[in-house]
């Protein structure tokens, strides 16, 4: 029929009539507009026939008048499914938080295992793992996805080279690879070491090599500042030049700042939002409501929902929307010429070696104009002047010639 979905849904009854006047009760029933189907005779005073739910009270009054009994034997459909579950609701509710409860520990993180790391790296990644909200016991769409974890972790743990990160079911495993490596050792031909730059010799240790020039010595760049010719004259052996020459050097930075700047920062206001992702359908499931941030900015990360070691179609997508603000600063004078001090020790830090000392700084030029604050400053550096110069074999060759030159006799 038609509406039997429809029926079933709202509710079903199977009626037995018994009498003699059965024929005139069922055409009563049909001029009352109460539809009867699957109307099955049994014998000669009884039948069986179907109705909706809301139509049991609109059949005993024909049936007092047609002197027929009526009994309900069968009742089947929406209601009466309800009324069973509700009846049983124990065992629903105790399936539904069992599935619910199995679901968050498929989700959960319950391993953290790492290789290839000494005890002290293994330390310092535990430790920056727990800052960044990866540990046991927590769910795993409350934390960043995989990418996010590895390039933290290479940026904040300097001992890596490189670190791979996977999740397995509920346990992260890191596959590390550290920057530790033993040195190999360096072989040197024969060489001088020479200047670098304009500086003065502030401190000497040679190794290997002749030393040329003294401490408190200025020199000039390419200047020779330990030899690797060593022996006497006839007989200098050329050897690599090793050791380190430290001068000072002289370096001037020039710097302007604006005493007023206008940036933007997080202001620590925060709203998180976690959908459903079912075929590419975005169902919010908690932090509804539209956020009131006129400057923000979006992050997102998507996790799969698993069972047990199934993964479901199923994503979770954790949205976190962060209020932005613009924030002004105005420098007094002295906050302004701090800052271009700082300012220009980072200039300067950025263009010498990072084992170069900054000895001592003076300000060469102050103004404030326009609204700016201009510094020239001169830094004294203290830092390794020294590089190696290859000894060409050819240049040895005609060293020795000329000396063997010079000491030939004269005719008288």
């Amino acid at each position: 029929m038609k509406n039997q979905w429809l029926d079933v849904i709202s509710g079903v009854v199977r009626v037995k009539v018994m009498g003699k006047g059965i024929e005139r009760f069922l055409n009563q029933l049909t001029r009352s507009g109460i539809r009867v189907w699957n109307v099955k005779r049994h014998g000669t005073e009884a039948v069986t026939f179907q109705i909706k739910l809301v139509d049991v009270k609109k059949i005993r009054v024909p049936a007092r008048s047609s002197k027929c009994s009526i009994r309900f034997i069968e009742r089947a459909g929406g209601p009466f499914f309800l009324r069973k579950l509700w009846t049983n609701s124990g065992f629903l509710f105790g399936a539904a938080a069992f599935f619910i409860i199995l679901m968050f520990l498929s989700n959960m993180v319950w391993g953290i295992e790492i290789k290839g790391a000494s005890p002290a790296t293994e330390h310092q990644i535990r430790k920056e793992l727990t800052k960044m909200g990866v540990k046991i016991g927590k769910l795993q769409f409350m934390m960043d996805n995989v990418d996010a974890i590895q390039r933290d972790l290479t940026d904040n743990v300097k001992a890596l080279t490189w670190v791979g990160v996977e999740l397995k079911g509920t346990t992260y495993h890191f596959q590390v690879v550290e920057k530790e490596e033993p040195d190999k050792p360096k072989v040197y031909g024969p060489q001088n070491l020479v200047s670098t730059k304009k500086a003065l010799i502030v401190k000497m240790f040679v190794e290997e090599g002749e030393q040329v020039v003294q401490l408190n010595d200025y020199v000039q760049p390419g200047q020779l500042l330990v030899s690797g010719l060593i022996g006497k004259e006839e007989e200098k052996q050329p050897v690599p030049a090793r050791g380190e020459i430290l001068g000072e050097t002289w370096y001037k930075s020039r710097v302007e700042l604006p005493l007023q700047t206008t940036f933007q920062v997080f202001n620590g206001n925060e709203k998180r939002k976690f959908y459903f992702k079912i075929a590419g359908k975005m169902i919010p499931f908690w932090g509804f409501g539209k956020h009131q941030f006129k400057e923000y900015e979006t992050e997102s990360s998507d996790h799969s929902l698993k069972l047990l070691k199934w993964e479901l179609p199923v994503t979770i997508v954790n949205e976190t929307i962060r209020e932005k603000e613009e924030v002004s600063r105005t420098y007094n004078k002295d906050e302004a010429i701090k800052s271009a001090k700082d300012l220009a020790r980072k200039d300067i830090k950025n263009r010498i070696p990072e084992d170069a000392i900054i000895k001592g700084e003076e300000i060469l030029h102050q103004s404030i104009k326009n609204g700016k604050v201009r510094l020239s400053i001169h830094f004294q550096i203290i830092e390794d002047i020294a590089k190696a110069q290859p000894i060409i074999q050819g240049d040895e060759d005609d060293r020795r010639l000329k000396n063997d030159g010079n000491s030939t006799s004269k005719p008288r």
